[in-house]
C-alpha cells in the first residue's frame, strides 16, 4: 500500500492547488472522492464474491463427506441385516414368530373446548367492572354510536 503521511498529503495538496487552481480544485476533489468511493465499493464486492464462492466450495466438500458417511452407514446396516437373516434362517424360525404385536395407540379424546374461540387471561367480570370493551365495533357502528342524535322537527 501507499504510505501517505500528513507531510506527503500536504505536499500533494499544495501541488494540486498550484497546478489545477483554486477555482477548479473543489470540483476535482469531489470527482476524485466519488471515483475512490466507487473503486472501494467495487473491491468490496469482489472480495464478498470471492468469500461466497469459497464458502460454497467448503459446503460442497462438506456435503460430499456427509453423503459418503451416510452411504457407509447404510452399507454397514445392510450387511449386518443380511448376516442376521442368514443366521436366523439357519435356525429355522421366522421373524414373524418372534415379533410381538404392537400395542394400539390410545384413542383420540376431544379436549371439550372450542379451540376457535380465543380465551383471554382476564376474567369477564373484571372487564365488565372496569369498563373494558369486550366486543369489536366496525367503523360504521362506531360512527353511528357516537353520532349526535338530532331531532328532526317538521314545520
Amino acid at each position: 500500500m501507499l504510505d501517505l503521511g500528513i507531510e506527503k498529503l500536504a505536499l500533494i495538496g499544495v501541488v494540486a492547488l498550484i497546478v489545477i487552481g483554486p477555482e477548479k480544485l473543489p470540483r476535482v476533489a469531489r470527482t476524485v472522492g466519488t471515483l475512490l468511493g466507487k473503486a472501494q465499493r467495487y473491491v468490496n464486492d469482489v472480495k464478498a464474491e470471492v468469500n461466497r464462492s469459497m464458502e460454497l466450495d467448503e459446503l460442497r466438500k462438506m456435503k460430499t463427506t456427509v453423503e459418503d458417511a451416510a452411504r457407509d452407514v447404510e452399507h454397514s446396516i445392510h450387511t449386518g441385516a443380511s448376516e442376521f437373516e442368514k443366521q436366523f434362517s439357519g435356525s429355522g424360525e421366522t421373524l414373524s414368530a418372534l415379533a410381538e404385536p404392537e400395542p394400539s395407540p390410545p384413542e383420540y379424546k376431544h379436549p371439550r373446548k372450542n379451540w376457535r374461540l380465543k380465551q383471554g387471561a382476564t376474567p369477564q367480570w373484571y372487564k365488565a367492572r372496569n369498563g373494558v370493551r369486550t366486543k369489536a365495533l366496525s367503523g360504521a357502528a362506531r360512527v353511528a354510536r357516537f353520532r349526535p342524535h338530532t331531532i328532526n322537527k317538521i314545520n
